[in-house]
């Protein structure tokens, strides 16, 4: 029986089951944004008259039998004891819940006889009852939009552009907690737990169809039918960047994997071969991927490896050839027309106008936006470059922006003028150096300008060559 998935992740009517003072009535609490949404209801089932008045103070309706709650069920948080867990999946499928999310734990993956009878027992339950299963042993749905979350540090609101699927609920929570702190906002994220029902492909499949979602990012352990996968992997490529990073890519990793979710993993060689070949894009950490998607989103797509480059000390103009060479892109000499007009005004004292340009005697640490623009364009016309990345003087900038916030506003405006006429990706590198605090929130000032900011050469580089590459696949060109 095909499971509505667009019904389950999109759910008016939510009900949570087992919500308890112990945890601070979590999920309820999670929820809460939805359940004051127009149009959305929210519900409670807890049968333990203790807890029941907590709940009804939060303003939530309770039940005591899933039977009585009015309506139709899209969708159903179960955070309810392992021992109960069938019983109540059966009461779900009495009453036709669309959706299931698992949060209970305890089954196959301790590897036990009797918890895996146990999970047996759930999956016979949702394949009769037609029941969309995430999990168990998972967080569920997050879907920003509607304000259902898997914690409630999650954001809400405004609809992202990023879906995800998490193997993991704790990397399912911090893709959408640190994304956001990167400008990389959830449209959907289901954490999927065991799957012993829905698995990658499901997922995959409903987010290279979702118009909401422009990148799909996924963080996975291992996968059940790898010819299904290595499908809908391949169809999901086609039509918007998938960005995969594997878990248990060690062999104390692989062990790690059996008992977390009870899945077998994949060789990495062989894995990577496979996202090589779908067309999708590799990734190595929550870090990376969150770096790669944000260069996806935020830089123009490009088929070429020639980067332009651009630093505020010769030191500096060393270590980012490196980084950018090392991540497999180009730097080449500009074009002769390009050296004869940079030749006529940069400042050769203590700078070079080779490539990488050495600018910071020529534009000053604080960014001359008249020279920064002649930069800009001189790189835009010169032939020999296909995308630019420019280093900004955290060290220096950061006493600047401290004495005065509104001093980064002139340089942002240059950033974001340039960024709008190119046609090249460009990205900026902020490096929180010594100056954390105050580089992170000149981050978010450049991410809201639609800038592509990394914290260091390294990560801009590999982030783009990898952006880079999965274009030039698409355009048949790798």
């Amino acid at each position: 029986m095909p499971h509505d998935l667009n019904r389950a992740l999109n759910p008016k009517t939510v009900v949570v089951v087992g919500s308890k003072r112990a945890d601070g009535y979590m999920w309820l609490r999670n929820y809460a944004p939805f359940g004051e949404r127009d149009g959305c209801k929210l519900y409670s089932v807890q049968i333990d008259p203790n807890e029941i008045p907590g709940i009804e103070a939060m303003g939530v309706t309770n039940f005591t039998s899933l039977a009585d709650v009015p309506g139709d069920v899209d969708y159903a948080m179960l955070a309810v004891p392992r021992q109960v867990a069938t019983r109540v999946m059966t009461d779900c499928a009495k009453k036709q819940v669309c959706g299931v999310a698992l949060f209970t734990s305890g089954f196959a993956e301790t590897g036990e006889a009797d918890a895996t009878a146990m999970q047996d027992q759930l999956l016979q339950i949702a394949t009769d009852g037609g029941i969309a299963l995430i999990g168990p042993n998972c967080m569920g749905l997050y879907n920003r939009k509607l304000g259902i979350r898997q914690s409630g540090d999650q954001g809400h609101g405004d609809g992202g552009e990023v879906g995800f699927i998490g193997q993991s609920g704790t990397h399912s929570i911090n893709f959408g907690l640190v994304g956001e702190q990167h400008g990389v906002r959830v449209s959907t994220s289901i954490s999927i737990g065991n799957a012993i029902i829905l698995d990658v492909p499901d997922y995959l499949d409903y987010l290279a169809d979702d118009a909401d979602t422009k990148v799909i990012a996924m963080y996975i352990e291992g996968v059940k039918d790898g010819p299904r996968f290595v499908q809908s992997l391949r169809r999901a490529a086609s039509m918007k960047p998938v960005v995969v990073w594997k878990g248990g890519v060690t062999d104390a990793g692989a062990r790690a994997t059996a008992s977390h979710t009870g899945s077998l993993a994949t060789e990495q060689a062989v894995f990577s071969a496979i996202v090589r070949q779908a067309g999708a894009i590799e990734a190595h950490s929550l870090e990376d991927t969150i770096d790669v998607v944000k260069a996806l989103l935020y830089a123009k797509p490009s088929t070429g490896r020639r980067m332009g480059l651009m630093a505020m000390t010769g030191g500096q103009s060393v270590v980012i050839t490196d980084a950018f060479v090392g991540a497999g892109l180009d730097v080449p000499r500009l074009s002769d027309a390009s050296y004869a007009e940079l030749g006529s005004f940069f400042n050769i004292v203590g700078g070079s106008f080779q490539n990488p340009l050495d600018m910071g005697g020529t534009i000053g640490f604080g960014g001359s936006a008249e020279t920064l623009t002649r930069l800009f364009d001189i790189l835009e016309r010169d032939e020999n470059v296909d995308g630019i990345a420019m280093e900004m003087a955290s060290g220096f900038l950061a006493r600047m922006w401290q004495a005065n916030p509104v001093s980064l506003d002139g340089l942002l405006d240059t950033l974001a003028a340039h960024k709008e006429k190119s046609s090249k990706p460009f990205a900026a590198v902020l490096q929180p150096q010594h100056v954390e605090d105050v580089v992170r929130q000149a981050r978010v000032r450049v991410q809201e300008r639609g800038i592509a900011v990394f914290a260091s050469f390294e990560r801009a580089a590999g982030a783009l060559s990898r952006a880079i590459a999965y274009h030039r696949f698409r355009a048949g060109l790798d």
